[in-house]
């Protein structure tokens, strides 16, 4: 191998990396937005469609949250430039994981034993899908 071709597959490995963070970003941007969408919808009030169309309008916290989730499209959009979608689309999977774990502690939902075999499942099924390789 030349140091040309040395210095493209470097290049290459360094993308994909980058890549890969930029979906886990957005796996943490999804569940927070989720949290703030969340705490949004529960203060809008219940009286007719026009005061809850005004308070979708007015929430800050649905307004955060909606902008959360436009930020983690574009860095998405980036991700997927120089990465395997077969490897990142999975990594997004996550944002399940986070927004169960932030709903047991923000939220104050309960974790039963089913969700937490799935949270396990999901984690283990992103690592599975994270090894395999490309020729």
């Amino acid at each position: 191998m030349n140091s040309t071709s040395v210095a493209t597959t470097e290049a290459a490995a360094a993308d994909r990396w980058k890549s890969i963070s930029l979906v886990f970003v957005c796996t943490l941007l999804g569940a927070a937005a989720q949290m703030l969408i969340k705490t949004g919808a529960n203060t809008i009030s219940h009286k007719d469609w026009l005061a809850s169309l005004l308070g979708m309008l007015t929430s800050m916290p649905l307004f955060f949250g909606y902008a959360m989730y436009g930020l983690s499209l574009i860095l998405l959009t980036l991700a997927f430039r120089h990465g395997e979608l077969s490897k990142l689309y999975p990594v997004i999977a996550l944002t399940y994981v986070w927004v169960a774990g932030l709903s047991v502690l923000i939220l104050h939902e309960p974790m039963n034993t089913f969700k937490g075999i799935g949270v396990a499942l999901i984690v283990a099924g992103v690592g599975m899908m994270g090894i395999g390789g490309s020729k």
